[in-house]
């Protein structure tokens, strides 16, 4: 199928979104995430169309949970469930992954409550070594770990009386979409899979945007780090890296002001309890070339028969990640752009008539869906 562009026919993409949701219910539920949105692009403290990562339904209630991964890591979770589920019933899932830094109040959480809306079981986690999530030292990098985390929801939900194992689904935004890729990749479990302004936190580090990065200047930074790891050996002080400003000048990068009007104003600013809001969004400067290992693409073809869907806002800084992933996926697959919308844009602008509108075809269109 030939990567869709604004210009599509309607009719060409409804064929397709069919075609693919008839696979899965919990397809269906990860699909109807491309309507989320109305978006335009962000200014400092834009909260316009819709911004609301805070949001709260009274039509769901909201469970904090934990659950153990293969590392006997305690992954925490905000379990989203629709008020009027019927429990004696088995209904399809889905766990949203947060953007790389963030914690699980960032985004995941809005999304997992859109979903719930709609009748799915539906679960924000914490990545191992953020927020409420147990491993030490806090904000450590292992592309491995976070994958994992993702497999032991999947655990969870599986194992619950309500929920149907085989219609689990997943969301990743941001980094999450290449942390659950990775784990798609090797769990057949996840019947359908759904990526969000999606970032190849790989690619990003190795080469940066655009290919940007020369191989000299990433052995420079992989030789500061492992020189960091010296100092912090001895007891020294631990050093963090990238992540978002702490304040606005006149020469911040526009994709640093992107950032900073989510992370570091009331619309997306959450910091977790015992953590500084100083390095907040910030990964251990010795861990972070890890990333530089992490090859989340190579094989994911392999993912197929199962259904991939890629969101991108058509301004968005990151959406070569998406191409790329669009590019190498099998069918059945689909890429779609949310016209005027940035990469931040798509983490919490929403606008509740199109979310109706969208989840109403979305029925029309597939049995699979349940919901109010």
């Amino acid at each position: 199928m030939p990567m869709n562009t604004p210009d599509t026919k309607t009719s060409e993409r409804e064929i397709h979104r069919r075609e693919l949701l008839k696979l899965t219910g919990a397809g269906a539920a990860a699909f109807s995430a491309a309507s989320l949105f109305n978006i335009h692009f962000a200014k400092a403290q834009d909260m316009s169309n819709g911004a609301n990562n805070f949001y709260t339904s009274d039509q769901v209630t909201l469970e904090k949970v934990a659950f153990k991964s293969q590392y006997q890591m305690n992954v925490a979770g905000n379990l989203l469930v629709p008020k009027n589920l019927d429990r004696n019933a088995r209904h399809p899932a889905i766990v949203v992954g947060h953007p790389m830094g963030a914690v699980k109040e960032q985004s995941a959480t809005l999304y997992a409550t859109k979903m719930a809306e709609q009748g799915f079981i539906a679960m924000a986690i914490d990545l191992p070594f953020w927020g409420e999530s147990e491993g030490e030292a806090r904000q450590i990098v292992s592309p491995d770990v976070y994958a994992e985390a993702f497999s032991a929801a999947v655990d969870f939900l599986g194992t619950r009386a309500f929920v149907d194992r085989n219609r689990i689904g997943a969301i990743g935004v941001c980094g999450s979409g290449s942390f659950v890729i990775s784990a798609a990749k090797i769990d057949p479990r996840m019947r359908a899979i759904a990526t969000v302004s999606m970032y190849d936190m790989g690619a990003a580090n190795r080469n940066a945007l655009n290919h940007s990065l020369s191989v000299e200047q990433r052995k420079q930074i992989i030789a500061a780090a492992a020189e960091q790891r010296y100092s912090e050996f001895e007891g020294g002080q631990i050093q963090y890296t990238g992540g978002t400003d702490l304040e606005l000048t006149a020469s911040t990068h526009p994709i640093q002001r992107e950032f900073y009007d989510f992370y570091r104003t009331p619309r997306g600013e959450f910091t977790p309890a015992g953590v500084s809001d100083q390095i907040t969004t910030k990964p251990t400067l010795t861990s972070n070339v890890k990333f530089m290992n992490f090859y989340p693409f190579n094989d994911i073809e392999t993912i197929s028969p199962r259904p991939m869907l890629f969101i991108s806002g058509d301004q968005a800084h990151s959406k070569e990640f998406s191409e790329e992933a669009y590019r190498l996926a099998a069918e059945p697959k689909e890429m779609v752009w949310v016209q005027g919308a940035g990469h931040v844009d798509l983490y919490d602008r929403v606008d509740l008539n199109s979310v109706r509108q969208a989840y109403q075809l979305l029925r029309s269109a597939s049995g699979c869906i349940t919901g109010p």
